[in-house]
């Protein structure tokens, strides 16, 4: 306890952010500690998995100093430490898991594993005091594109799911194809608005009808097929028209899917969150819509809608308070179900 405050440490490391973050009652930021490994990455254009576990084991130490001093607490200040569990890249998650592990060993403090997802979540509580379930929650990320209904802390049931590729996945793809290089969500969404969409047009999937999962690999297909297709017919194109459509043409299809969850499960509130929860069109139409139906929506701001430990220290608190406690045996995963 600090100042009468439940004190939780969150560590963060199911990709290629190192992050560790200190919280006050689950929900008061006191330091958020990211160290990215983007430009580490950049040169393969994608996430090395190998690489990435060992630029955790350089930096987690000082990245945890720093989050320490900069909460300005001890570590007999510290009442729970919180890790990612999982789903992400094993050895990378083996990392962050591992020195959360050694920390409860080492202060006697207990241990809670977070899934990641349910990390991404807590993001909207940290930003907003007023911010309860029940609310449909929107996720979007490098690794997945999930409509969850969050009925409670604790109750939380994925209704829809990318079927293929997660959208995170297909931004990266797509803005290799033009050539634009990594990671593709910032550099489509800073080119997008040069171009016009519709000068292009690229199919938007939503599958059969009434379903509220999703399907990017399509559309990637599609702008690989017209970029192969002009580039052989010696034909020049717009980089900036085929980003601006790309972008469109995947809002389309979250907003409408979104949409009929919200109408579906009847919430009036919406979190959407993620790394591509960033992108300035999805912000922007999930504001119009949201505002012409009355829904409430929360969006993080950009540094929680990627990955860090604030959000996952916030989940931390929340399932510890619901009696979640895990010992040193608690193994890393790869993959895990909500």
């Amino acid at each position: 306890m600090k100042d009468g405050k439940f004190i939780t440490l969150g560590i963060e490391s199911s990709c290629d952010e190192t992050a560790v973050s200190i919280t006050a009652d689950g929900r008061q930021v006191l330091s958020n500690i990211i160290s990215s490994q983007i430009d580490v990455h950049k040169v393969f254009g994608g996430v090395v998995p190998e690489i990435a576990a060992r630029h955790h084991l350089e930096q987690i130490n000082g990245v945890l100093d720093e989050a320490m001093r900069e909460a300005n607490i001890t570590f007999a200040e510290v009442d729970l430490i919180g890790a990612t569990e999982g789903p992400g890249l094993i050895g990378a998650v083996l990392v962050g898991l591992s020195t959360a592990k050694a920390l409860a060993l080492a202060l006697g403090k207990p241990l809670t594993g977070v899934h990641h997802i349910k990390g991404h979540i807590s993001a909207a509580y940290l930003e907003n005091a007023d911010l309860t379930p029940p609310f449909l929650a929107l996720i979007l990320s490098g690794g997945h594109t999930d409509l969850i209904d969050v009925r409670s802390y604790q109750n939380l049931r994925v209704i829809g799911r990318t079927r293929d590729d997660a959208i995170g996945e297909a931004f990266d793809k797509v803005a290799r194809v033009l050539g634009l290089g990594y990671p593709g969500g910032p550099k489509i969404d800073a080119l997008a608005p040069s171009g016009t969409s519709g000068k292009v047009s690229f199919k938007r999937v939503m599958l059969e009808k009434d379903s509220l999962d999703f399907s990017f690999s399509g559309i990637k297909t599609g702008v690989l097929n017209y970029v192969n297709t002009e580039k052989q017919a010696g034909r020049l194109f717009n980089t900036a028209d085929v980003a601006a459509e790309f972008e469109a043409s995947v809002t389309d299809v979250i907003v409408a899917k979104t949409l009929s969850a919200l109408s579906l499960t009847g919430y009036d509130k919406l979190v959407v969150g993620g790394g591509v929860a960033s992108n300035s069109l999805i912000r922007q139409q999930f504001a119009q819509e949201c505002a012409l139906r009355g829904i409430a929506l929360y969006i993080p701001s950009p540094v929680f809608c990627t990955d860090n430990a604030a959000m996952i220290a916030c989940a931390a608190y929340y399932d510890h308070l619901a009696g979640k406690t895990d010992s040193l045996d608690l193994d890393a995963k790869a993959t895990l179900e909500l």
